[in-house]
């Protein structure tokens, strides 16, 4: 099987920036197509667009995402997917990963011919018109092959001719049609064939002695058809509370009923085309012929049926196939014209039309594969709550600083409508509206039954507290909360704010990378087996070094505890989010849960037990929080860390002391509240880190905007890698704020030494 540089773990959770890097390092993306896409500029032009269609006032954007795991005759892909609707994506990329484990799919397809036809009315006779032409044949042929030479160069060109006559209902005449077969290669081939037809028809005409009125391609290719087929072990398929046995019976019922029911048929093979069009239209390919031509020949027995076929074999394995006609291009100008597409080629990776076209039926057998094995076991609309409401809360119209609480709010009403959304803008605006008042008791939720922990920055030891030194740190006016509710079928995880909704599965091995820190926690605590509800509404920004993670398990815990009262303290809550924080990070010091559990400012260095001390701040710090954008992920700097450590650990042991020196006199400048000296040891504190590798550009942009507007001192806070910088200030936060957000990125401004525990 080749294209294993491609598998990409975990994909989805890397930030737009790491989902770029691990493409280009896996050689799919040149550096020339990573900086355009990077910077956003790759898109159309206006000037080029005026160029390709008429009346152009603007050129409109659609979300490009990369479609992963697909693996088609033993080639691994990257599919590049143009399309706005939310799961079609991540729904394809679950689906490939299952099909490439059971072997992959395999594909064909035929010649790459498209159809022209020639309509030829008030003929003296139509079967001497049709053995007249036949007569002639190679003479239309080469005819038609004349107007495009270099077309037959590179193998193609007119192959054949067929006949076919109707007679029109209104008029009652007959019309003889003359098919014209054309190999158009790689070339999608529309304008071509057109120019034959023309070309041919004063020929065609004094041949049958009759008239020529239409002559045009047609958007049915059923010359060029695609077979892709998928076997998948029926112990593969369960899961989520079903047998194989059970998931495989229900795709295959599902799948005879859109055999047999034209309404079914429609939906199910709108959800193949969902794997088709963005492909397509990613491409630079027609998808409106293509759907076109898809569903005429779903049609083509006098009856529409499915385009694909779900049985069990003789082994019980679920076998799946699609048959369904593909026209595409790889090369023309009208795919040249847009620079999004060419670099969408080159992703892609494909080497001819053919291979593209197994690709797109392949991508459509495995998107249906993911709707209805959704449809026959969980129900789909299960999966979509998030994603829809994440739609209804945009079409409402809400303003981006309240979008994520307008969002959480209509999940936890249960009333996932625009109306409802609607409301909720009125009444976080301040509109007075009666509805908005009336709502507003039914939507929010009791403080007190909710679990809190708080997120926080490190002001001197992240990297060497791993190692057993001092680290400092405080927590922040940002918090993640958690609520349980009890629910009748399985385990769900939501949170709106992030786009996720999961139901946990039942065992550690089935559960996936984000269910298994909350999933530790659940079996830690008896509760694996119960029916609930967890929802989480995040303050704390993903992935930025503010300890979202530790947060996040200290809120679930305490949402736990207070929802079947299970009487936990402090110590108990804090020693449950370590646990989840190791199936998160592997080798986490601990300081993030404490801090997320306690919510004071301290002094931490790892041990057995641990040592936490109340660190004095006698009076607020004033300091600003910049965030780059870029997920850092803790597990992968602190396993960097660790390689070099084990390969010169005298090395790294010196700088772990000389940034445990720091830290140590760290504490008493800040119980002196000397800011000028604490700031000069976190200038040098954040150097050790960039000699420690987690830093990154980003990262350094920032400290230095921090340092030239006012800041005292600036470091990265936490893992690194991305995420964020802490910087203190003296009278100048508002400054360094503003510098901030003026250089793109995010800026917060904070008071450190509150104790948060309190509030």
């Amino acid at each position: 099987m080749t294209g294993n540089r491609l598998w990409i773990p975990q994909f989805y959770k890397l930030s737009v920036e790491e989902r770029l890097r691990a493409v280009q390092d896996r050689g799919a993306l040149n550096e020339s197509d990573y900086r355009a896409l990077a910077s956003g500029k790759h898109t159309l032009e206006l000037e080029a667009a005026d160029k390709m269609i008429e009346n152009v006032v603007g050129v409109m954007g659609l979300p490009l995402g990369l479609g992963m795991n697909m693996v088609v005759n033993d080639k691994a892909y990257i599919i590049p997917m143009v399309v706005e609707e939310p799961s079609i994506v991540a729904a394809l990329g679950s689906a490939a990963k299952l099909m490439r484990d059971s072997g992959g799919l395999s594909a064909e397809a035929t010649a790459p011919v498209l159809i022209g036809q020639i309509q030829i009315m008030n003929l003296p006779d139509v079967e001497l018109a049709k053995r007249a032409l036949t007569r002639r044949r190679t003479e239309l042929i080469n005819l038609a092959n004349s107007f495009h030479p270099n077309m037959v160069a590179r193998g193609g060109g007119a192959r054949d001719i067929e006949f076919f006559v109707h007679r029109l209902p209104t008029s009652g005449k007959l019309t003889l049609v003359v098919h014209l077969l054309v190999d158009t290669r790689d070339a999608m081939g529309a304008n071509l064939v057109n120019g034959m037809c023309e070309g041919v028809a004063p020929l065609v005409e004094a041949i049958t002695g009759g008239e020529v009125f239409l002559r045009i391609l047609s958007n049915l290719t059923d010359r060029s058809i695609v077979t892709a087929r998928c076997k998948i072990p029926v112990e593969r398929l369960a899961g989520r509370g079903y047998t194989g046995e059970q998931a495989r019976d229900g795709i295959i019922v599902a799948s005879d009923f859109a055999k047999v029911d034209p309404y079914r048929a429609a939906t199910h093979n709108k959800g193949i085309m969902n794997g088709v069009d963005p492909i397509a239209i990613a491409t630079g390919n027609d998808w409106r012929a293509i759907e076109a031509g898809a569903h005429a020949y779903a049609a083509r027995n006098g009856k529409y049926t499915s385009l694909t076929n779900w049985w069990a074999d003789g082994e019980g394995n679920l076998c799946g196939s699609i048959e369904v006609p593909i026209k595409v291009g790889i090369v023309g100008a009208p795919l040249e014209s847009n620079p999004t597409v060419a670099v969408n080629l080159r992703l892609l990776a494909v080497e001819s039309a053919t291979e593209l076209a197994c690709v797109m039926a392949s991508a459509g057998l495995a998107q249906n594969f993911a709707a209805i094995r959704a449809l026959a076991t969980e129900g789909i609309q299960k999966g979509h709550m998030t994603l829809h409401a994440r739609s209804v809360v945009t079409a409402a119209g809400a303003p981006q600083e309240i979008f994520d609480e307008v969002l959480e709010r209509v999940i936890q009403s249960g009333v996932i409508k625009v109306w409802k959304a609607q409301e909720l803008v009125a009444e976080l605006t301040g509109v007075d509206s009666s509805s908005a008042q009336s709502s507003k008791k039914s939507v929010s939720k009791p403080d007190p039954a909710m679990g809190i922990g708080y997120g926080k920055v490190i002001l001197l030891g992240e990297h060497s507290v791993v190692y057993g030194r001092h680290a400092i740190a405080a927590p922040v006016p940002m918090s993640i909360k958690a609520l349980v509710e009890d629910c009748d079928n399985g385990i769900h995880l939501l949170i709106p704010r992030w786009g996720v909704e999961y139901q946990l599965a039942a065992t550690p091995a089935e559960r996936r990378s984000f269910e298994r820190p909350a999933g530790v926690v659940l079996d830690k605590l008896g509760l694996s087996n119960r029916s609930m509800r967890i929802e989480v509404f995040p303050d704390v920004p993903r992935s930025m070094g503010l300890g979202g993670s530790a947060a996040m398990a200290v809120a679930i815990v305490r949402a736990l505890d207070k929802h079947f009262k299970l009487g936990l303290n402090d110590e108990e809550v804090n020693r449950l989010a370590f646990e989840s924080e190791k199936v998160a990070h592997g080798s986490p010091s601990g300081l993030d849960n404490t801090l997320a559990c306690y919510g004071k400012a301290l002094v931490f260095r790892a041990g057995d037990p641990p040592l936490v001390e109340p660190l004095n701040i006698r009076k607020p710090i004033d300091a600003v929080i910049g965030m780059t954008g870029y997920e850092g992920l803790t597990a992968k700097t602190v396993g960097r860390v660790r390689t070099a450590w084990l390969k010169d650990p005298k090395l790294y042991e010196r700088i772990f002391d000389q940034m445990d020196a720091l830290t140590l006199r760290a504490i008493q400048t800040i119980q002196d509240h000397d800011l000028p000296a604490l700031g000069e040891l976190m200038n040098v504190c954040h150097g050790l880190l960039n000699a420690l590798q987690v830093s990154s550009p980003e990262l350094e942009q920032l400290v230095n905007i921090a340092r030239e507007n006012g800041a005292l001192g600036a470091k990265l806070t936490g893992g690194g890698g991305g995420g964020s910088i802490i910087a203190i200030c003296d009278g100048e936060s508002e400054r360094v704020v503003n510098a901030i957000r003026s250089a793109g990125y995010k800026a917060v401004p904070v008071k450190l030494g509150a104790d948060l525990s309190e509030s």
